[in-house]
């Protein structure tokens, strides 16, 4: 029985040891990934890939690139999120195409004051956000805002690393909704952040504007799989109310 999200939360560890003798079903956590794209993003880009290995002689090469760490060694399956900003153009096409088709052909003063603003967001305000130039333009634009921002409340996180910090962001989101999800159906993960992502990159055949997020090293956890108990800062120290 699948659990409740509590339930899976509550379950998740990094496991860093699975078992040799289960195998993951691989349409299972082909699903997982299916919910990972339902994560909230920014802008709905969705500036995301998720590479799904499953070849035994990639998955060596990968070990091999995540420093021959347990998590990697004992992964009967991995999976590997990619951040795409260089994507930002194709993506914004696919939203303004939808915006479009939900909308219906129309003449332009036929299109309501939301619909107008929706279809233009993706027109004039994505490309003037994500566009730049070897990052010049970006420290433009971020000057202007920061001018504009004397006198009103604007988006001041324009320049081209913060578009990366943006589009890793929504990414991570993504990563840890294939990871609840994978936990609620029994299957155990173990995000791996020591890797050499140039081998990385090299193995999997990444274009020049992909980079990698995280790797995730998927199976079923071994009874030593778990290195300790889990142990988390008082919640009383990171919880502010205002």
């Amino acid at each position: 029985m699948e659990k409740t999200v509590t339930q899976a939360i509550q379950y998740r560890r990094s496991v860093r040891v699975f078992k040799n003798d289960t195998i993951l079903d691989i349409e299972k956590v082909r699903q997982c990934i299916e919910n990972a794209v339902l994560a909230p993003t920014s802008s709905n880009m969705q500036l995301w890939e998720f590479y799904h290995v499953i070849d035994k002689a990639i998955l060596a090469k990968m070990t091999k690139a995540c420093l021959g760490q347990n998590a990697a060694k004992t992964a009967q399956q991995m999976v590997v999120v990619i951040s795409r900003k260089d994507l930002w153009r194709k993506r914004a096409k696919h939203n303004l195409d939808f915006l479009e088709s939900a909308y219906g052909k129309k003449p332009k003063d036929s299109y309501t004051s939301r619909e107008k603003f929706a279809l233009n967001y993706y027109r004039k305000l994505i490309p003037t956000v994500y566009f730049d130039f070897f990052g010049l333009l970006g420290w433009m634009k971020y000057a202007v805002f920061q001018i504009l921002g004397i006198f009103k409340p604007v988006y001041r996180q324009v320049r081209n690393s913060d578009m990366r910090i943006v589009a890793h962001k929504s990414a991570g989101l993504a990563a840890e909704n294939f990871m609840i999800s994978m936990a609620a159906i029994g299957y155990d993960t173990c995000p791996m952040e020591g890797s050499d992502t140039l081998r990385i990159r090299r193995i999997l055949d990444l274009p020049i504007g992909a980079e990698i997020n995280m790797v995730i090293g998927c199976g079923i956890r071994d009874e030593k799989g778990i290195y300790g108990p889990r142990f988390r800062i008082p919640f009383e120290e990171v919880y502010k109310k205002i």
